[in-house]
């Protein structure tokens, strides 16, 4: 087996030079093409080379990609490969063992080896002088990924192994079985049953630190030193789950083709493929899991900190998703019926959303409640992650923020990578509807990314919804249509309800914004008329208050008012002052003349208890609006000025038009409020686009890095340009340098 693993899913990756964004072809698919970088090291010759191997359906993202090197960039590896044979004997050996001691598991016991085994050091200036490797306090550093891979595959089987054996003499300090074992398993022979054991139990204890790359590569060694068949098979599927993990998505689909586990064909549909396969697939695990235990004992054995109760309930929470994912919530209580029979008590989330799809919004409430209450610090990601979706639609944007803050924390503390991007997902829904858009856009691109990445494709259209929602929000009219015809495609093809019925929200909502009332009525009520994987009664029903704006604006009331009945009857159920504000503003709306009066009053008076403040400066503009057509000027004059530097504050610069138009209305003309610093006049993408431009990246470089459309980085430097006043990229470059140093 070649020691290989892509780079680790941090912030010190992908590299900060722009040349390695340079890929053969920006027509793939948006997760394909970041994946294949991160595959390549972000090295563009071998992203080239390996972008030329791949299969259409690879091309797609419908297959996974290639994971080992030779499959990756033959080419480029045989020209390593040649390279480092010309070197002298003593020097490639001394390469071979620090290459061997850094990947696939870093062991850092270089030194010591060469300590232990006598070797001299002096042949290294071979490597230095040809510009392979470096030798440093801390042991060699190599010049690149694939040279340090070259330096590995040039040794011989037999030179392989005994460097393997010498590291694993030295490592010998607390804490260093696991990678001892990993390099007792790189050197031997043949199968082994008790190195087999050895090394699960050492998997084990990587595990149990968070190190699920290590237990990976543990697990998937001791399995080509089994013997047994059916070992060898729950082997990889473990193997496959904690690559999965690690957010290693292809090694982990690619372990997993190897074995016939429901449970994770569940967890790469609900995150890959089709949501409504993923839910069935998954609820067969559960039962299997819960009929029988005596296999999933056999399954968990090496982990008796998880035992199968507790799998079953994750099993049953990413049901769960499935079912929010689809936007098909009567599955929940398909789901609840299971755990039932089983007697497996699941998270509160299901519950609650089977609740609150039958109307019953007390009992609804009281489960949420229960759920979103589990948002300690240092739970488990999955569970916090379902405390945050409860806390959500409680209207309890603080509590969900703290859970999903704790679940990313959780996540990478455990070293569960793939949980962390889904935890942003929701994390940026607590950030925007608290007015902390930029918080949130920020979340939500980081996140996109970290989906991508990890292989969740249906995460990462989740997300290109939201982030339509924030262009909404900032007025960036091009950009929001861009995400949410993108976002619709994709959820169309894959089930994904709540992906299509946010981007149709995210639409509605630029049409509210903009004052084409009619047009976002029409938008908001077609979302009642969606079924599952098209659309989303949760979305439908807290996207009401904006429906009602929209229809009383244009003169259209009656579906309204049947919305709103069911939409004050949730808010008094959960008793979220947020909800609360938004169903008298609903009531406001629909009343006549003065009798609007009072209950916008009531609306303010809960909006002072929430959280959700860009919504409570819509309530101020609204009511702004009515005291004006009542000629109440004076109170007028005041909210619309209130609502109007919120919005600017917000940069919502489409709101903002509103408010100034109602102003002038009243005779009081009102310009654009001067902001302290470039980057106050600035979205937050439109600020990263301007910070790598004056970096020096081209348009196409940074459309790669942030998975968007060349014409869509255009339209966004030309909005910088004009929100800046500058014409140039060497004006950006001094403006932005004076602003961070004011």
């Amino acid at each position: 087996m070649t020691p290989v693993n892509p780079p680790p899913l941090d912030r010190t990756w992908p590299p900060s030079r722009t040349d390695v964004w340079r890929t053969p072809d920006p027509a793939l698919p948006e997760g394909v093409r970041i994946r294949l970088l991160r595959a390549a090291y972000g090295d563009p010759r071998a992203a080239a080379e390996l972008r030329s191997r791949l299969t259409p359906r690879q091309a797609a993202g419908l297959d996974p990609l290639p994971t080992e090197p030779a499959s990756l960039a033959p080419e480029l590896l045989s020209r390593h490969r040649r390279e480092i044979r010309a070197l002298p004997d003593a020097t490639r050996l001394l390469l071979l063992l620090a290459a061997a001691d850094q990947y696939p598991v870093p062991t850092h016991a270089f030194l010591r080896a060469v300590a232990a085994g006598r070797l001299d050091t002096r042949p290294l200036e071979a490597a230095e002088t040809a510009g392979v490797a470096q030798a440093t306090a801390g042991g060699i550093v190599f010049r690149d990924a694939w040279t340090r891979i070259a330096a590995y595959e040039t040794g011989s089987p037999a030179d392989r192994r005994d460097v393997h054996r010498l590291l694993a003499r030295v490592l010998r300090a607390e804490g260093e079985t696991p990678r001892r074992s990993w390099h007792r398993g790189a050197g031997a022979l043949g199968p082994s049953v008790r190195l087999t054991a050895e090394l699960r139990t050492a998997a084990g204890k990587a595990r149990a630190t968070g190190e699920h790359a290590l237990a990976c590569a543990l697990v998937e060694r001791a399995a080509a030193l089994s013997r047994d068949p059916r070992e060898h098979s729950r082997l990889l599927d473990r193997a496959a789950g904690d690559a999965w993990q690690s957010g290693e998505g292809d090694r982990a689909r690619r372990l997993a083709a190897a074995t016939d586990s429901d449970a994770l064909n569940g967890v790469f549909a609900l995150r890959s493929g089709n949501a409504a396969e993923a839910f069935d697939a998954l609820l067969v695990a559960v039962a299997r899991r819960g009929a029988e235990e005596s296999v999933a004992g056999a399954h968990l054995r090496e982990t008796p900190r998880t035992p199968a109760p507790d799998h079953a309930v994750h099993l049953l929470a990413r049901a769960t998703e499935a079912a929010v994912y689809t936007g098909d919530l009567r599955r929940c209580r398909e789901a609840a019926a299971v755990a039932s029979r089983l007697g497996i008590v699941p998270h509160g989330t299901l519950g609650g959303l089977a609740a609150a799809f039958e109307g019953r919004y007390e009992d609804a409430r009281d489960l949420l409640k229960a759920a979103a209450g589990r948002c300690g610090p240092g739970g488990d990601p999955t569970l916090l992650v379902h405390a945050g979706i409860a806390a959500l639609m409680l209207g309890d944007h603080t509590r969900a923020t703290t859970a999903t803050v704790r679940a990313a924390a959780s996540a990478r503390a455990r070293g569960a990578t793939v949980i962390v991007a889904q935890a942003m997902e929701f994390r940026a829904y607590a950030e925007f509807w608290t007015g902390h858009s930029r918080a949130a856009e920020t979340a939500a691109a980081d996140a996109l990314w970290q989906a991508h990445a990890t292989g969740q494709d249906n995460g990462a259209c989740h997300l290109q919804a939201a982030l339509a929602m924030f262009a909404a929000l900032t007025g960036d009219a091009d950009l929001c249509r861009e995400r949410a015809a993108a976002a619709r495609s994709y959820a169309l093809g894959h089930g994904l309800g709540l992906a299509a019925a946010l981007a149709q929200w995210a639409l509605a909502y630029l049409d509210l914004c903009s004052g084409r009332f009619a047009a976002a009525a029409a938008r908001l009520r077609a979302l009642a008329g969606f079924g599952p994987g098209h659309g989303h009664r949760a979305i439908r029903h807290l996207a009401t208050p904006h429906y009602v704006e929209a229809a009383a604006r244009s003169g259209d009331t009656r579906i309204a008012r049947a919305a709103h009945a069911d939409y004050d009857r949730w808010a008094r159920a959960v008793r979220s002052p947020d909800d609360l504000a938004l169903s008298a503003r609903c009531r406001a709306l629909l009343a006549p003349g003065d009798e609007a009066v009072e209950h916008y009053r009531t609306a303010l008076d809960l909006h002072a208890r929430g959280t959700r403040d860009f919504e409570r400066a819509r309530t101020e503009l609204l009511f702004g609006g009515a005291l004006r057509r009542l000629r109440r000027r004076t109170e007028a004059r005041d909210r619309l000025h209130t609502s109007l530097e919120a919005f600017e504050s917000f940069g919502a610069p489409h709101c903002a038009a509103q408010a100034r138009a109602e102003l002038r209305a009243l005779g009081t003309p009102v310009g654009a409020t001067a902001l302290p610093t470039p980057a106050a006049r600035l979205t937050a993408q439109q600020l990263m686009v301007a910070r790598m431009a004056a970096d020096g990246a081209t348009n196409r470089e940074i459309a790669v890095r942030l998975a968007l459309s060349p014409r869509t980085i255009d339209h966004h430097l030309r909005g910088v340009f004009s929100r800046l006043g500058i014409r140039s990229r060497i004006e950006l470059v001094r403006l932005l340098a004076e602003g961070e140093a004011s």
